[in-house]
Parts: C-alpha cells; sequence; structure tokens
C-alpha cells in the first residue's frame, strides 16, 4: 500500500491541529507506518520563540494578522519535506499551502516527490463560531482585530488556495463539518476517508 498524502485546510480555531493528531494516530495503528506532519504555524512560532532578526519581522506581520510571505512559507515546508519526507511515510501538511501561490509551489513539490491522490480535508467552521474558540485560547496574537482581520485573510487567500486543487487529477475535497464535538469530527474524517 502506497503511503498516503493529507492537506488540512481550516479557519484558525477549527480544530485542525487536534484533528491533525488524531488522525496520524489511525494511521499509525493502520499500518505503523511514520507520519511526516508539517505545521508551518508551529514553525513559525519556533522562529519567533528565537528572538533573532527574523523573529521581529514575524511577530510584527503576525501581530497585523497578515500572512507571512510566500517565500518564507514554501522555504518552511519545503526544508520539512527535504528533511523528514520518504517514499513509505505518509504526509499530513496542517496549515500549508495558504495562497495561490504556495498551491502552485505545492503542486510541483507533489509531484516532484512522487506523490498522487491527494487527500484534502477542508473543517469547515462558521464567522461566529472562528472568533468565539478564538477567544477563548488567548493566545497573544488573538485580539478581537487581529482574529477578524486573519478570518478575512482566510476567505480572501486561503479560501481560493484550496479551491485550486478543485477538479485537478490526483486532488480529492472533503468538506467537513467542524462545528460538532472534537470527536464527531474526527469520526466524519474517517468515514469520508473510507478508513
Amino acid at each position: 500500500m502506497n503511503a498516503e498524502t493529507f492537506v488540512f485546510f481550516g479557519q484558525v480555531g477549527s480544530g485542525k491541529g487536534t484533528q491533525v493528531e488524531l488522525l496520524a494516530g489511525v494511521l499509525k495503528k493502520r499500518d505503523g507506518r511514520e507520519c511526516v506532519e508539517t505545521s508551518t504555524g508551529n514553525e513559525y512560532r519556533k522562529l519567533i520563540a528565537s528572538g533573532n532578526y527574523i523573529a521581529t519581522l514575524i511577530k510584527d506581520s503576525m501581530t497585523r494578522g497578515e500572512l507571512q510571505p510566500d517565500f518564507l512559507t514554501n522555504a518552511i515546508f519545503t526544508n520539512i519535506l527535504t528533511a523528514s519526507l520518504s517514499p513509505e511515510k505518509h504526509l499530513i501538511a496542517d496549515g500549508y499551502p495558504r495562497t495561490l501561490v504556495q498551491s502552485e509551489t505545492f503542486e510541483a513539490m507533489m509531484k516532484f516527490f512522487k506523490r498522487g491522490d491527494i487527500k484534502i480535508i477542508y473543517i469547515k467552521v462558521g464567522k461566529e463560531e472562528a472568533i468565539k474558540r478564538m477567544m477563548l485560547r488567548g493566545r497573544h496574537d488573538d485580539t478581537k482585530e487581529g482574529i477578524a482581520k486573519r478570518f478575512d485573510e482566510y476567505i480572501n487567500n486561503v479560501v481560493p488556495a484550496m479551491n485550486y486543487f478543485k477538479d485537478k487529477k490526483g486532488y480529492t475535497i472533503y468538506t467537513i463539518n467542524g462545528e460538532q464535538s472534537i470527536e464527531n469530527v474526527h469520526k466524519e474524517i474517517i468515514k469520508a476517508l473510507n478508513f
């Protein structure tokens, strides 16, 4: 059986990270293979924690609720794949691609790494629910303005980035209702994937 590739799309606060972990657990149980999980958000948080020059630059745009530059996000994602991906490992991408430019790069990367049949999991959450959840988790960049800005960024950039793969050969998009319990979202994902 070939290693599988999954891409998670979802508003900040949609519970993507949790669902990535749950799916990785299912994959491990199913065939014992290693799973490469890429979270560009976590990588950016690590860069910020380093406190160097790039940290200041990233922090500024993050506070304004802006997406990070494509070249940087592409580089971070490429580095993870270069360091960790091999044919027998599953791949779960979380938070990438987030713009059309990144989607084109992602498509090229998948061709290069000989990955086909890519499953896109879109955890859909409405604006009200997303804002409520983001306010609850209380990260330093979760101000009301920052959250509203991020929601707009999401609709203007991330949704088109996902729609880039619509009707593309080798890509399937599964839309999942994210406004249910963690357990039910997980169940719906597993059912959609026919696991």
